[in-house]
């Protein structure tokens, strides 16, 4: 499924433990590292998508966690020119995305990368709170920003100002804006309203 303009919709999970770590997995047979995420079907709603893409890439089910939180809308990133197959239709130019937190209910024995025949990931660590924003393929990283720093109000509030420290998320946004600016683009990532 893809919309007039060309963005698949789509779902990103931030899992957190109580500690304010997060969930990082690297993908498998690539050295990229990101958040579970994935498409959303033509029937679902953002948060049975959410729990479908929870169960299929990380094997934990909905007793497991608890939602934190989601983003107020879709927040969309471009692929890259190279990763566009311009020869299919419609053709897809990138995702746009409801992200969700939620908290890690269980240890880490639940975490079964190998729940379905076609893993997404082949491993995977808890890293602070805002390393993602840095370390996500460069294309994904406004999104990654962005969904981190409107949820982080939800993760602080479990977690405490010292694992998920304000000021750090900032720096980010500014740092995410500057480049921007360098490049002549808009300041930020577009945010769409919120998804039915």
């Amino acid at each position: 499924m893809i919309d007039p303009d060309g963005y698949r919709p789509n779902v990103g999970i931030i899992l957190m433990r109580d500690d304010g770590s997060v969930f990082w997995a690297r993908r498998i047979s690539r050295d990229g590292w990101q958040f579970p995420q994935g498409g959303m079907n033509t029937d679902e709603t953002p948060i049975e998508a959410m729990y479908r893409e929870l169960a299929e890439e990380t094997g934990l089910q909905s007793h497991h966690v608890e939602v934190l939180g989601a983003t107020p809308g879709w927040l969309r990133y471009r692929l890259p020119a190279r990763s566009v197959r311009s020869h299919t239709k419609p053709v897809c130019i990138g995702q746009k995305q409801v992200w969700f937190l939620l908290q890690l209910k269980t240890d880490d024995s639940a975490v079964r990368l190998d729940a379905t025949d076609s893993p997404e990931f082949d491993a995977f660590r808890w890293v602070d709170f805002w390393y993602p924003g840095e370390n996500v393929v460069h294309f994904k990283r406004e999104v990654y920003v962005r969904a981190l720093q409107l949820l982080s109000p939800m993760a602080r509030s479990l977690a405490g100002e010292s694992k998920v420290p304000a000021h750090v998320g900032e720096q980010l946004v500014r740092r995410l804006d500057e480049r921007r600016r360098e490049q002549g683009g808009p300041r930020r990532s577009r945010q769409d309203r919120k998804p039915a």
